[in-house]
């Protein structure tokens, strides 16, 4: 066991940048799984302001939507039918919604509400336009608060709990911190419960098979996780380079808490999320297609800049936003790969065009950039 010290705690969180935090079905909803746990609600909320005055960007991942619709609906607790699921989620998340934006509103801080299915995650187009749009509410100071698409999600495609749409979504916008509130205070050897020689660990620096025998089921009604899928959160966030924190989160003000000492297991990332992202780019797609661009264009995107329509040349190939594509220079060699914002069709359309253009010649408002530099890998050539 590795111990941590509260001030090296506290650096993680003052280095980082944007934080995502998940909040379990059994703290959000009170005991008796009838409603809102108000008391617990404005102490985290609390909390994330906090952050955001301290120039922290938040994004929540939220359970409590089927347990607020069951209330609601009246339907029994128990093994429930995939369809009543459905419904009770599709009910409950107004509930849910609403209480995020009462608990935050009163502090003057606007929230947001965001539904994923996996197919918004995994597919490149969706997943940039999710990414984009995750990314707008940050810079406009909002918080964006997750939830799983429910009511469209089929059991055979669904993420099935938070735990890993939560590290989807910390991957997804380059999060530098991911914290799993939840009814336990991090990983153990064994079930703490039944098991007196179970030791805490404090901090984890590489998810190996003796670390996933370490993991137990689930207990809660209307938790679908437990440390099984917290621990297949934590191989998702840490290898897009985002450090992953389990703590308790039942008492009030759980993020203070967990900054100034309380116990959890922190998930080590080996790398940064930009240089994670870059490393996703640059080795795992297949490029569809080719853009020709001219010098100006090349010193730019050394210098760390945007691929802007003004200094391409040529596109060849049929692609579709979100794609991989390949950048070359005009003698035609291969000088970079990155994600489009616009599809091939497009692409030619306002190839050589100024941005400020782009308007008048797709008869839409598209982004400024052929290829955002966040989303460009240049070659080491």
């Amino acid at each position: 066991m590795v111990s941590i010290n509260p001030l090296d705690r506290m650096h993680l969180f003052n280095r980082s940048k944007i934080i995502v935090i998940k909040v379990g079905s059994s703290l959000l909803v009170d005991d008796d799984k009838s409603a809102i746990n108000t008391a617990w609600l404005e102490g985290i909320a609390g909390d994330i302001v906090a952050l955001k005055e301290s120039g922290k960007n938040v994004v929540v991942v939220s359970s409590g939507a089927i347990a607020l619709g069951c209330r609601l609906l009246n339907i029994q607790n128990g093994k429930l039918k995939l369809q009543e699921k459905q419904a009770a989620a599709a009910a409950g998340q107004v509930l849910l919604a609403h209480a995020w934006m009462e608990a935050l509103g009163a502090h003057e801080v606007q929230t947001a509400q965001i539904l994923l299915s996996p197919d918004d995650t995994e597919t490149r187009r969706k997943h940039l336009n999710a990414r984009t749009t995750m990314l707008a509410l940050l810079q406009l100071d909002a918080v964006p608060v997750v939830n799983e698409n429910d009511t469209v999600a089929t059991a055979e495609i669904r993420f099935g709990d938070n735990d890993r749409l939560a590290a989807r979504v910390a991957a997804m916008i380059g999060a530098d911190v991911l914290v799993l509130l939840s009814d336990v205070d991090g990983l153990y050897t064994g079930n703490p419960n039944g098991d007196g020689t179970a030791t805490h660990l404090s901090k984890v620096s590489q998810i190996t098979p003796d670390i996933l025998a370490m993991a137990g089921p689930a207990n809660e009604a209307f938790a679908s996780g437990g440390m099984v899928t917290k621990l297949e959160a934590a191989r998702i966030a840490t290898s897009a380079g985002c450090q992953m924190i389990i703590c308790n989160g039942q008492k009030p003000g759980p993020l203070t808490r967990l900054q100034t000492g309380a116990k959890h297991t922190l998930f080590t990332a080996m790398q940064s999320p930009h240089t994670a992202r870059k490393q996703w780019i640059a080795g795992s797609l297949t490029p569809k297609g080719k853009i020709c661009i001219d010098d100006g264009a090349v010193t730019a995107l050394e210098s760390g800049r945007s691929l802007l329509p003004a200094g391409m040349i040529s596109v060849t190939g049929q692609f579709d936003r979100g794609d991989l594509i390949e950048v070359e220079n005009n003698a035609g060699v291969v000088i970079g790969h990155g994600l489009s914002s616009y599809g091939s069709d497009d692409a030619m359309l306002i190839c050589g065009h100024k941005s400020n253009e782009i308007e008048i010649v797709l008869g839409y408002r598209g982004r400024d950039e052929m290829i955002h530099a966040d989303n460009l890998v240049i070659s080491d050539i």
